[in-house]
């Protein structure tokens, strides 16, 4: 199996048995040291309760791009029939872990990607951002070129997106994580 699909395995069994759990107590168990286990940075895990939660942020969770040339209006549409892909993020889901540098986060984020009139199969690159505030400051932000494969004859795929190594160092108790997809400059942090 390619780390592309193993990936892809493991990000659906984490959103699956955040959404099947009941208490956000039994999903960290297994991670939580062992009585016989030192207790390093690597393995202190975060309730949820103190991970901050991921909001898909209004007018990020919908993409669309249209045919090379196509001019869009103010509302970011075009002519339906130049219509290359359109991506959509549906779900989201984070884990954290306290480390000497602070809060850790992966946060995970499933979408699905649709060809248009325009479009065909084949490997399209959305732009992904992940943020952290707290108010109106900005604790973290850093913009991913993701690639995403249609295969052929399908029309569509849906995938998941990781950022493993999201760094708060001054959380706040107004701490938010944003997740999106970002058609401004590819510029990080």
């Amino acid at each position: 199996m390619s780390n592309d699909v193993v990936k892809k395995i493991v990000a659906f069994g984490l959103i699956a048995g955040l959404a099947a759990c009941s208490s956000t107590e039994s999903v960290f168990e297994s991670a939580k040291p062992k009585a016989n286990e030192k207790n390093t940075d690597s393995n202190l895990v975060v309730t949820q309760g103190a991970c901050p939660q991921v909001y898909l942020r209004e007018g990020t969770a919908v993409y669309r791009q249209y045919a090379k040339g196509v001019k869009k209006d103010v509302q970011g549409l075009a002519d339906p029939n130049k219509l290359v892909i359109q991506a959509t993020l549906d779900a989201t889901t984070r884990q954290c872990r306290q480390t000497s540098q602070g809060l850790v986060v992966t946060v995970v984020v499933r979408g699905r990607v649709i060809t248009g009139p325009s479009g065909k199969d084949g490997t399209y690159t959305l732009p992904i951002r992940v943020a952290a505030t707290d108010g109106d400051q900005t604790l973290y932000s850093e913009l991913t070129k993701f690639q995403v494969n249609v295969p052929p004859g399908q029309g569509n795929a849906q995938f998941v997106f990781t950022k493993d190594d999201v760094v708060i160092s001054n959380i706040g108790t107004l701490t938010r994580l944003y997740a999106g997809i970002d058609e401004g400059p590819y510029n990080t942090k």
